[in-house]
């Protein structure tokens, strides 16, 4: 059975019709009652039952005497979802004609640089917090201004998110890559020209520019597991892209320390350190970005999911950024979980910027196991993330999911509030892992939860938002937990926390789950494929053909 005519290579998506070659028809048809036009022909995938076209006057006549059938809810989502216009019908009922759907194999080679490349970036953005007291001896500044460097990423996500977001919704997924990982290797060349004691400006200006990179990236793990992958991995690739920016973070926490060690009394020892850290991190980004001009595609040749098939079908001139935009602030369930998930990934970014400061507090001189526990809880919501995604991907529960991690977290919160100051590190770590476990996993069931309740609506734009919203959050909590640990103690700030994090549990708890993409896929997906082959040498007018059962019913 041949499969679709890919350079890249392709497999056909589970619970799909194959891409090229392959038509719906009914289970049980006989094979003569059914043919089909090439693919290359102007009505390619119509069939004729009976001898009598589906376009045909005849055959929309009696569809048209047929008793109507009440839809399913999947199909009523996908009545309400798919274009009206002439010509055009829903799938699963009358006159079904079934996009063709195909899996890329060029689709890990894209999950895997991007990732990458995100990973680099996130390193970038801890590597100055999780030695701030050696960076604020180099360049003689305050905690404030080290602490800074952490939030610029925060800061210019919020200004920047709109045209970011408009930028791969109008230009695409190709170029967005390209300004992310492009801006991300400049950025960490600038920081290469910082190694002296006056010249903190310039590392700053290089932060800066990976802080605008990283509006690039944030929002593209949807995307990208939308736009590339099928149904039944679409959550998991979406986890794994989320991955790459955890692992950044881990080896953020984990290489500054061995790289960088405190050696304040010999400056020259320091910069040379300094500069050792920064060039690597320089070249790893180079080859990087060298790798996106080359491998990174726009999109796969043939569509992966019916829910993507449905959107690229879609007239392009009925596309409106502005008014995505308003359809998205003026879903309820959407704007809630704007709100929860601002609070949780913020509360991450705060605990993060913060813990070398946290940990010192009540662990002298213990820099480097600071920088070990953040691994640990970064490690651990890594392998949070994995699981959420596989379990997603299996069951569909999108916000029994959610509210259940987001409660986890809460606990683990609190456990680790309430555990820092007993004096043996090892608590630190394992209260650190088991908040990392829940807190990071949360993330990537953040992104796939918003794009179940805003389908149609461009996954860019929501992961875009819901960035901001973090952002926003983490500035807000990292300014004031940072007070709170300073004027009073590190518990006064974790509380702090907690208490945001309860509210977001209650938030969570009103959202409406309504997952239109899902709907739209289960229409396909849910059917049993029967396969009836009748194409051999001897028999060339014969068609090897697929069918699910629901289209056979409809038929």
């Amino acid at each position: 059975m041949a499969l679709p005519d890919d350079e890249e290579g392709t497999t056909v998506a589970n619970g799909h019709p194959p891409a090229n070659g392959y038509l719906p028809v009914p289970g049980d048809a006989p094979a003569g009652k059914v043919s089909a036009e090439t693919q290359n022909g102007p009505k390619a995938g119509c069939l004729a039952l009976n001898g009598v076209s589906r376009d045909s006057p005849k055959a929309a006549s009696g569809a048209l005497d047929r008793p109507k059938t009440p839809l399913a809810p999947e199909e009523e989502t996908q009545a309400r979802l798919l274009p009206k216009d002439p010509g055009e019908q829903t799938p699963a009922v009358e006159g079904t004609l079934v996009p063709r759907t195909a899996l890329s194999a060029r689709r890990f080679l894209v999950l895997l640089i991007f990732s990458l490349y995100s990973m680099v970036n996130a390193f970038q953005w801890i590597q100055y917090s999780i030695i701030s007291n050696v960076f604020e001896g180099f360049y003689n500044v305050s905690s404030l201004h080290i602490d800074w460097l952490s939030m610029v990423y925060m800061l210019a996500y919020v200004p920047l998110i709109f045209p970011a977001t408009w930028l791969l919704d109008t230009r695409g997924l190709r170029l967005t890559a390209l300004l992310g990982s492009g801006l991300n290797c400049l950025g960490a060349w600038i920081k290469c020209g910082s190694v002296q004691q006056h010249l903190f400006w310039v590392t700053m200006l290089g932060q800066c520019l990976c802080s605008v990179a990283q509006v690039f990236i944030l929002g593209l793990p949807s995307h990208i597991a939308s736009v590339w992958f099928g149904p039944k991995e679409v959550s998991t690739a979406c986890a794994t892209a989320v991955l790459g920016n955890q692992l950044g973070t881990a080896v953020g926490f984990l290489l500054p320390p061995v790289l960088v060690p405190n050696t304040q009394n010999n400056t020259q020892l320091l910069a040379c350190n300094i500069s050792t850290m920064f060039y690597g991190t320089s070249a790893v980004a180079t080859l990087l970005f060298i790798l996106t001009v080359i491998a990174f595609k726009e999109k796969p040749q043939y569509p992966p999911s019916q829910a993507q098939a449905v959107l690229q079908d879609s007239p392009p001139g009925e596309y409106s950024y502005g008014k995505s935009i308003r359809n998205l602030f003026k879903n309820i369930p959407f704007v809630l979980l704007l709100i929860t998930y601002g609070i949780m990934t913020g509360a991450f970014y705060s605990v993060s910027t913060l813990l070398n400061q946290i940990i010192l507090t009540y662990y002298k001189g213990e820099e480097v196991n600071a920088g070990r526990i953040g691994l640990t809880l970064v490690l651990a919501g890594m392998v949070g993330s994995i699981l959420c995604g596989l379990w997603l991907d299996y069951t569909k529960t999108y916000k029994h999911t959610t509210l259940t991690v987001y409660i986890l977290s809460f606990v683990g919160m609190v456990i680790f509030t309430f555990t820092l100051n007993l004096g043996h590190i090892i608590i630190v770590f394992v209260t650190g892992g088991l908040l990392g476990f829940f807190m990071t996993g949360y993330l990537p069931l953040g992104f796939e939860f918003a794009v179940e309740i805003t389908y149609p609506e461009s996954e860019g734009t929501s992961s875009g938002l819901l960035n901001a919203a973090a952002q926003i959050f983490g500035i807000l909590f990292t300014l004031a937990q940072g007070k709170l640990t300073s004027d009073y103690s590190p518990k006064g700030g974790n509380v702090f926390l907690c208490v945001w994090m309860f509210v977001g549990i209650i938030l969570t708890a009103l959202i409406k789950s309504d997952l239109k993409r899902h709907n739209i896929n289960k229409g396909i997906t849910n059917g049993d494929i029967k396969a009836v082959p009748v194409d051999s040498p001897t028999d060339e007018e014969s068609k090897t053909i697929l069918m699910s059962k629901q289209s056979e019913s409809a038929i």
